[in-house]
């Protein structure tokens, strides 16, 4: 199933996509993080895009 309207594709990318992951523990951090939230790591990584 595919998301044609463009606003709902804006919400998915922001909700889904846009996350950084601690190259660390695995954890999933905001886009906004500079450190990992569970082990407090500096090493993040923006979440691979298909």
């Amino acid at each position: 199933m595919t998301v044609k309207d463009p606003e709902l594709v804006a919400i998915f990318q922001r909700r889904v996509l846009l996350k950084k992951v601690c190259r660390k523990c695995g954890a999933l951090n905001s886009i906004r993080a500079v450190k990992c939230r569970r082990c407090r790591s500096t090493n993040l990584r923006p979440k691979k895009v298909k």
